[in-house]
């Protein structure tokens, strides 16, 4: 799994390339805090248009991420999810919380 973040208008961009199992929940969780407890950011796009897979342990990261940054009164959204991936997270329950938008940008734009 690779893990790229960006800054767009004050909101904190995290892609995810590749399987998002346990072998890269640790790294998304450094990512991400690291924003979060060090550089002010409170609202994140978690976008997964290139992840196929997706198991307990990276919806456990993500929910944690959430939990998070519901304590900071920010926002997090999900984009690009693809069927399969989707089909996990509505059985999981994880998209009765979070959003999933088309495109970066939409998201962006509605935080």
């Amino acid at each position: 799994m690779k893990i790229t973040t960006a800054i767009n208008k004050g909101v904190l961009i995290v892609k995810v390339i590749g399987e998002f199992d346990m072998h890269g929940a640790d790294c998304f969780r450094e990512s991400v805090d690291e924003y979060l407890n060090n550089m002010g950011i409170k609202d994140v796009v978690i976008d997964l248009e290139e992840v196929l897979f997706i198991d307990s342990s990276g919806i456990g990261v993500i929910l944690g991420r959430y939990k998070k940054i519901m304590h900071l009164k920010g926002k997090i959204c999900l984009v690009g999810v693809q069927d399969p991936v989707k089909k996990i997270l509505e059985l999981s329950g994880v998209l009765k919380i979070l959003k999933i938008y088309d495109s970066e940008f939409e998201a962006v734009s509605c935080l």
